[in-house]
């Protein structure tokens, strides 16, 4: 078979109008109805390269789920899992007035740019190419776009398990960091909530029959952020807070949510015990704890090594040197199916700048090199 990837003339100008068509359609994780026009335009993308499409209603609220795959390619074969998320932390109306789109330089703006669209539509551009080439995979392909990945995949991680068992290598299209470079390693993560009831009385004539769940749920968070360990790479944020119902009434309830990342299982487990064991410092308070550990460690292993090594072999023909960065502590879609034994190579999405902030932006030189780093991969891996 020739090698249609290493002479197909992409264009950088087609690359960049398909991005904007998708950051055009905001999707917001907590609006089902943005995250089904993305599905709604995904379908049709799907369907104009001939993917059987599948789609997941969502379940507790969330969009849908929806694959692509290779049509005719047998379900006993294992094959390449494209796994991306079509979610955005953006609200409606931020890609007018928070993150206009617009292209200034080399640099392409908009919510969800950088994390992740571009990199989930450079994937599907580079296999759009391959077949309008005559070419095709020598493996069968699945895409599978998440609706919720950015809450940490709380519906759609059970059928990115079972995907990934049917896979033999899977390739995530979530950013570039560092400058250009894919990911191959990440910390664990776990959320937690915690819930304090206290006793409400008035604070001025009866603040002694009060029982304050603020003070209590104060007392906590500072155990709680005493456990980071920077050498250990273990790390407690308590990113949310709520409670009380006036200042002049001694509060009933307070409520946060914690986030903990980790390197090793062992610790995220280790803390995941002490979460769930807290006990309150007022005993006429009591504490209820939920959560735990949403995605294991991503731990750099022989096989993800071996793709990687692959994947710069292939893109160091046209001129592009990928490079792995060291361990991040953003979790993705990839840490739940490294923990399936499957081979995953992250961070093949776009290079750029600012996720989840109002200046994210791509940098549209990345664009090009990055799809035929994509097409080779679809084309050459077995």
């Amino acid at each position: 078979m020739s090698d249609k990837a290493a002479t197909a003339d992409l264009s950088t100008d087609e690359l960049v109008n398909g991005v904007i068509e998708w950051i055009s359609i905001e999707s917001p994780s907590i609006d089902a109805a943005a995250v089904n026009r993305m599905v709604d335009h995904v379908a049709q993308e799907f369907e104009a390269v001939g993917l059987e499409t599948e789609r997941t209603p969502g379940e507790d609220g969330w969009g849908d789920l929806i694959r692509g795959r290779a049509p005719g390619s047998s379900r006993a074969n294992k094959g390449i899992l494209v796994v991306s998320h079509i979610d955005t932390v953006h609200p409606i109306g931020t890609k007018e007035s928070g993150n206009p789109i617009r292209i200034e330089g080399d640099h392409l703006y908009g919510p969800g740019t950088y994390d992740m669209k571009a990199g989930a539509y450079i994937a599907y551009y580079a296999y759009k190419r391959l077949l309008e080439e005559g070419g095709e995979p020598k493996l069968p392909v699945t895409f599978m776009y998440i609706p919720e990945e950015e809450r940490g995949s709380p519906y759609s991680r059970k059928y990115i398990a079972e995907e990934a068992r049917k896979a033999k290598y899977v390739l995530v299209t979530e950013p570039a960091r560092d400058g250009g470079k894919v990911v191959v390693e990440r910390k664990g993560s776990a959320r937690f909530k915690v819930t304090a009831t206290g006793r409400p009385a008035h604070s001025g004539s009866k603040h002694e029959h009060g029982r304050s769940a603020i003070k209590e749920i104060a007392k906590q968070i500072c155990d709680i952020e005493s456990w980071t360990d920077y050498e250990r790479g273990v790390t407690f944020n308590t990113g949310i807070i709520s409670g009380g119902t006036g200042v002049n009434v001694i509060p009933k309830d307070c409520v946060i949510e914690v986030d903990h990342r980790f390197v090793r299982l062992s610790d995220g487990q280790e803390m995941e015990a002490r979460m769930l064991g807290l006990e309150p410092y007022d005993p006429d308070v009591t504490l209820e704890v939920s959560g735990g550990i949403s995605r294991p460690p991503m731990e750099a292993t022989d096989g993800i090594l071996d793709l990687f090594e692959k994947a710069r072999a292939y893109s160091l023909e046209h001129g592009l040197d990928l490079q792995y960065t060291g361990r991040t502590g953003g979790g993705s879609d990839g840490n739940l199916t490294a923990a399936e034994g499957v081979p995953t190579l992250d961070g093949l999405g776009a290079d750029g700048y600012g996720a989840h902030q109002l200046d994210e932006h791509i940098y549209i030189s990345s664009l090009e090199p990055r799809a035929r780093t994509w097409m080779k991969l679809f084309e050459r891996l077995d």
